[in-house]
């Protein structure tokens, strides 16, 4: 059993040690790698849409055939902008299909553990969306589905971060040592929320509006804060140990979760990183959703729209980010699975929002949270 200190523990009991690797693509597929990608998306409500449709769609070497979604509306919305693809209520009608790649699956947080779990029993490469699940036994479950997936099929989530190109760049930085060891983390996100969603029956409202609902969500830490959480993870190489923080709803009147949050994480090495995020709507007209790593030498302080190094005695170096970073996530997506450049993110996806998980226990039960709490024994 890993002691619930040891990341190598986690990493290997959960395979992520060979998380990435090459299979010859005649194994990923039963024909030329230059041959689109079909793909069948789970969910076309507002960001299902807009990353198939925008993105996913607009990738040469990709065609969208499928899609499916529990209401109607949404359907006939999605009908409209992927002409001639099939239309389906049921996503175990969807990913029964054998002419299907791929799947996108798109749906409300709380169901990611189970759409996962289908979709790799239905042997599909898959790309889904983050978190991985809305509390530990649902991480568990993706855990679970994904030490038993086909090796020749990519799984990818949604943590767009680790496949931006910047954000590599400004991880290289920092892992090069030329700054020298990181001695102190900070991270926010700091901004709006989503709007409510009206115009439909009275017995819909939680599902439609699955944001606002803590067990549905796993509340702003999970759903939101879990791409800074991952971040950190990623550039720090291991999670955190111990975990407390406050919650509150300072302007929020729907819904059951926070609107404002802050915690402090400690790592078995004494790292702190220090987190804080809100959702004031239309408020303060000021955001900052970034992660910064102090080091030894200079800082890195990075974020969707670029990064900056800070080197002691050197002017600030800064690159900007001109495009949605999601792009380089679905294309590479894409690129791997026609041409057997295959990884199981899964496994790291798991880690952070057990992360997450952990923040979000220490906030709502006002105790000092740790490892051994939502790890798998």
């Amino acid at each position: 059993m890993a002691k619930p200190t040891d990341r190598r523990g986690f990493v290997a009991k959960s395979g992520a040690a060979a998380s990435i690797m090459i299979v010859k693509p005649e194994t990923a597929f039963t024909y030329q790698a230059n041959s689109a990608l079909t793909l069948g998306v789970i969910g076309v409500g507002n960001r299902g849409s807009y990353v198939a449709g925008s993105i996913f769609a607009k990738n040469e070497f990709l065609k969208v055939v499928a899609f499916a979604d529990v209401y109607e509306d949404k359907r006939k919305a999605a009908a409209e902008k992927f002409s001639g693809a099939r239309v389906f209520k049921n996503h175990n009608d969807l990913l029964a299909a054998s002419d299907i790649d791929a799947v996108y699956i798109a749906t409300p947080a709380y169901l990611h553990p189970e759409h996962f779990e289908v979709a790799v029993d239905a042997k599909k490469h898959i790309f889904m969306e983050k978190p991985a699940g809305v509390d530990a036994p649902g991480c568990h479950r993706v855990l679970r589905a994904a030490r038993k997936a086909d090796p020749s099929k990519r799984i990818s989530v949604d943590l767009q971060q680790r496949y931006g190109k910047d954000y590599r760049k400004a991880y290289e930085v920092v892992k090069s040592g030329q700054l020298g060891g990181i001695r102190q983390v900070r991270a926010a996100w700091m901004g709006g929320g989503p709007p409510i969603k009206v115009g439909h029956a009275e017995s819909e409202e939680k599902v439609r509006n699955w944001f606002f609902y803590r067990n549905l969500s796993g509340d702003i830490l999970i759903e939101q804060d879990c791409h800074n959480i991952d971040v950190v993870n990623w550039f720090t190489g291991r999670h955190p140990i111990r975990v407390s923080g406050y919650g509150s709803r300072q302007v929020r009147q729907y819904g059951d979760i926070f609107d404002n949050l802050s915690c402090t994480f400690q790592y078995e090495d004494g790292l702190i990183f220090s987190y804080c995020a809100n959702q004031f709507g239309n408020g303060p007209a000021w955001s900052d959703v970034s992660e910064t790593f102090l080091c030894e030498k200079g800082s890195v302080n990075v974020s969707r729209r670029g990064y900056t190094i800070f080197r002691t005695g050197q002017t600030p170096e800064t690159v900007t980010t001109k495009y949605d970073i999601t792009m380089d996530a679905v294309n590479e997506f894409i690129d791997g699975a026609r041409t057997g450049k295959i990884e199981n993110a899964a496994f790291h996806a798991a880690e952070s929002t057990l992360t997450a998980v952990m923040a979000l226990e220490a906030c709502v039960k006002g105790d000092v949270m740790t490892w051994d709490r939502v790890r798998e024994v």
